[in-house]
Order: C-alpha cells, then sequence, then structure tokens
C-alpha cells in the first residue's frame, strides 16, 4: 500500500515539476515490521510514521508520503505537512465472501476489524453481528474472510481501490452510518520546514478543499486529545460554499456515543474542527475523555 500511494504522489509531483527526479526509498516502520499486531498493541496512531520523520530531520529523504490517517494530530517539530493531494474516497467499505450487505449476513456474523471507531458503529448498525479482531493487511485479511475465518470485514476504501480490489466491496458505508477516521482516503506529503524548495514543489498538488477538510478534521481530533485511544471518527466536505463537518465519540462499548455535525467559512477549518469537539464534550463526552486528552 506504501509503496502504491508513494508512486501516485511522485508521479503527481512529476506531472507539475518535470524538471524534477526522483528516487525512491523504502523506509519500513514499526507498524510494517509488526503488520499482524493490533495499533494499539504496538504503540498507537504514530507507529507509522516516526521513522520516516526522523529519516527527514537526518536528511536522508526530502518527502515522506503518509497515509493521513497515520499522522498524529501535531506534527514533529521542523516538518511541515506541505501537501494535501485531492482526497480518495474516504468511506469505509464491507468485504464478504459471497457479496452479502450487512444486513443479510447471518445472526452472530463475526466481522474482523482491528478499530474501535468501526466496531462501536458497526453495533450501532446491527446488534445481531459480532465484531471481533482481525490482524494483518489489506490481502491477509480479505484472505481470511475467504477461508471463512470471518464472516466480514472492514477496510477503507481507498485502500481497496489503490490495491486494485475494490470489486470485492459488498457494501459501502455513507458518512454518517460509518463516520471515517480522521483523515481517512487522504495523504499527507511532509518535508522539512525549512526546505524552500521541496516546498515549492509540493505545493503545486495541494488541494485546498482537501486541506481544509482535513485540517478540520485534525483539529477536532487534537481537542479531543492528539493521542485519543477511545472511538472517534471525523469527516468534513465542501457544501454550498461551506465546509461542513460531522464527528462522533464514544466510550469503549458504545454506551455513551456523542455526535454532532457543524459547518462554517473554508478559512476557519480549524476553528470549526476545535468547536465540534468542545460541543461533543459539553454534550457529555467529557465524562469518559481523559482530562490529559482533553488539553
Amino acid at each position: 500500500m506504501a509503496l502504491a500511494q508513494t508512486a501516485l504522489a511522485v508521479q503527481s509531483i512529476q506531472d507539475h515539476n518535470p524538471q524534477l527526479q526522483f528516487e525512491l526509498r523504502e523506509i519500513r516502520t514499526e507498524g510494517d515490521r509488526n503488520a499482524d499486531a493490533s495499533l494499539a498493541a504496538i504503540g498507537g496512531q504514530g507507529i507509522f510514521v516516526k521513522e520516516l520523520e526522523a529519516a527527514l530531520r537526518r536528511g536522508e529523504i526530502d518527502i515522506a508520503v503518509h497515509s493521513l490517517k497515520d499522522v498524529p494530530a501535531e506534527t514533529a517539530e521542523g516538518l511541515t505537512l506541505a501537501a494535501f493531494p485531492p482526497r480518495n474516497d474516504a468511506r469505509d467499505a464491507l468485504v464478504t465472501r459471497d457479496g452479502r450487505m450487512l444486513a443479510e449476513l447471518p445472526s452472530g456474523a463475526r466481522i474482523g476489524t482491528g478499530s474501535a471507531r468501526r466496531a462501536v458503529q458497526l453495533r450501532r448498525l446491527s446488534q445481531d453481528i459480532e465484531p471481533v479482531e482481525i490482524r494483518g493487511n489489506v490481502d491477509t485479511r480479505i484472505r481470511k474472510v475467504d477461508d471463512g475465518d470471518y464472516d466480514a470485514t472492514v477496510l477503507a476504501m481507498a485502500g481497496l481501490s489503490r490495491l486494485d480490489v475494490s470489486g470485492r466491496v459488498a457494501e459501502l458505508f455513507n458518512v454518517d452510518a460509518m463516520t471515517p477516521a480522521v483523515g481517512q482516503g487522504a495523504l499527507g506529503l511532509q518535508c522539512r520546514s525549512d526546505d524552500g524548495d521541496v516546498t515549492g514543489a509540493l505545493a503545486s498538488i495541494d488541494d485546498a478543499a482537501t486541506r481544509a477538510a482535513c485540517l478540520a478534521e485534525r483539529a477536532f481530533l487534537a481537542r479531543l486529545g492528539g493521542g485519543c485511544r477511545l472511538p472517534f471518527g471525523a469527516y468534513a466536505e465542501l457544501r454550498d460554499g461551506l465546509l461542513d463537518l460531522r464527528g462522533f465519540v464514544s466510550d469503549e462499548d458504545g454506551g455513551n456515543f456523542f455526535r454532532g455535525e457543524l459547518s462554517d467559512a473554508v478559512d476557519a477549518a480549524p476553528q470549526l474542527g476545535a468547536r465540534l469537539a468542545e460541543l461533543l464534550l459539553a454534550q457529555g463526552a467529557a465524562a469518559f475523555v481523559p482530562a490529559r486528552e482533553q488539553g
């Protein structure tokens, strides 16, 4: 996946800057080395970016290409997210053996997911299914469904598309039924803040609508706590000239679930994200979001 999305990013930069030449360097992260382990078990969100950020600071690479949902709310000192290319489909998708949709699965169906966000929302969609832990990359998870270990799995549509396996999708969840992870479907291209040549080149592929949406979502996460380990999600999009942001946060078992939606001007994206988080905290989420995470 990482190599596929890096190739796409490089091609886009070259299309806009044909004078530039690139050398691809593959850096294995902690998340890559422990692909079969759950995210929570091996250190949380930053495990896919730390090694790349270290390589940037050492000058070993000039650009790091990240799945934005893997990038913590606060980026490392001396580095900047200089480009947000146009976002892919941010929705979550259900993959089953025989193409059945969620409502058609048998009672007690086992749905593999390593995401508390997805598990909580799946239970709200159907009380008759059982979200269970699944590990491995996209191909491994699909194979486990085909082998009968699980009745279904839920994966990001953007990843399925990048790997050219979108034909396996049985159902696409709308963003109200299954609110995506912050930054899902988007890439973040990171470089050193003082590297003017690189920031200039990356600016050529920055998409204003994607940037605004992702800044709002990341501000929502930052206000809840950059390391928030509770189930939460947020998704922003332009509607009638305004930036519309919806999001939720829940306790671990989904018994306390708070959802909200706000709109504001595009240039107020960070403030919009913070305001929505404040709204959910005031509605009652502050009772289970640890004070250290609320900031």
